[in-house]
Formats: structure tokens, sequence, C-alpha cells
């Protein structure tokens, strides 16, 4: 015998969701573990579909990487996550462990960041109680880039930021500013590649992501969760 519940989370949550989709909130399915005689104190799995989307925060305001790079980064779920009964699927500040990546669209070529994206793909939830799940879900792609020019003040593009390697490298050479703090160091040959070629730019195009705004994550596949 199965049952349906309906997934439920926070308004901010119900609105991500009702965004990406564009359709009614789904209904999700759970099994007992015996066919026959629910027990509330049995386990038993619930199944959020896929194209669900779910609400993810970080602990800084934006995320700054220039065009081509990867950075590995964790957010955390933003609000709980509940069936129908207000039992907790998710719990909030659940960590949500991916990286960004750099997605080439339709026509771009290597050289071409305004052809260029980037994406946070998700890889594994970790919840507070130190259990691990595996996630296939990723955030919309973000297109936009902004652009620093030489002698341009960073301040208010920096306040609260976390930057990846690569873009600190472009907007410190572009700009002078070498007092630029790292999510992950460029290092060896790689930088000095980097470096030779900056030199020569009076300008560098980065994506300034906001996490709370355009990393919400979107499930690719249905995400099975054994509820206690």
């Amino acid at each position: 015998m199965s049952n349906s519940i309906r997934w439920q989370s926070s308004t901010a949550a119900l609105m991500a969701m009702a965004i990406t989709t564009g359709t009614a909130i789904p209904m999700l399915s759970f099994n007992p573990v015996f066919a026959q005689g629910f027990n509330l104190n049995q386990s038993r799995t619930i199944s959020i579909p896929a194209n669900v989307t779910l609400p993810v925060t970080y602990e800084k305001e934006k995320v700054i990487v220039k065009p081509g790079e990867t950075l590995a980064l964790t957010l955390k779920i933003a609000d709980n996550i509940t069936d129908n009964n207000r039992n907790i699927l998710i719990p909030a500040n659940t960590e949500v462990i991916g990286e960004l990546q750099p997605v080439r669209l339709n026509g771009a070529s290597t050289n071409n960041n305004n052809r260029q994206g980037v994406r946070f793909v998700a890889r594994e939830l970790v919840f507070p109680s130190g259990q691990r799940l595996q996630i296939f879900a990723n955030s919309k792609t973000i297109t936009q880039t902004e652009t620093i020019t030489k002698g341009s003040s960073t301040g208010q593009i920096l306040t609260d930021a976390a930057i990846g390697a690569g873009a600190a490298t472009l907007i410190s050479l572009v700009t002078g500013n070498k007092k630029i703090e790292v999510l992950e160091p460029v290092g060896g040959a790689a930088a000095g590649a980097l470096a030779s070629v900056l030199l020569r730019k009076q300008k560098a195009d980065v994506f300034v992501l906001r996490p709370e705004q355009d990393l919400n994550i979107t499930l690719t596949s249905n995400l099975v969760i054994t509820r206690q």
C-alpha cells in the first residue's frame, strides 16, 4: 500500500519552485518498509521528484569567478524541507557540496567569454547528523558578466564576496589591488601563464553570483530520502 504526501517548505522555497517549474506543487510518494501495516515507528523512504527546486544560502553575499573557472563550493539548504505532516526531510543548514562549473553555450569558443556561462552542480548533501546523501541537481546557468576596468574601484563588487583564484588574479592585475583574498590559490606554471597574458589586459569580465538568487538547485533526478 502506498500513500502520497505533499512537499512543503518555506514561502521562499515554494516561490523558487514555482518559478522554476511553472506548475503546481508536485506530489511526492513514500512507501512503508513493509507492504502492509504502516507504522510510524518504521523507517520509510520518501522520493522528492526531479524538477523540484531547493533554496540555498551561503556565508557570503556574492561569489566571483572568471569565465571558464571551476570552483569547489559548499552551500547550505536555506529552510527546512518538510512533508505535509511537518516531518523534516532535509533540515535547514544541511550542506550542499558541489562546484561552480563553466558552461559552454552553443556557438561559443574557448576565447569568447560572452558566450560562456557558469552554474553550480550539486554532488552531495551532508546532514547536520553527519549523514551523507548523493544528489543530482544544478542551478540555473548564469551568462551575464560584470566588467572591471583598469583604475576602477572594486570596493562595491568585492564587498562580502568569496572570490575564485582566477577571478582574483584578473582583478588584481587589472586594478593593481594585490590584497584580494581568494578561496583557492592558483599555483606554479598556471599562475605564471595567467599573469603573463593578463598583464596586457585593460579590463576583466567576471561572473558575480548572488547565491540566494542565482544558485538555488533544481533536482535532475529523484532524491530518495530514508526518514526514521
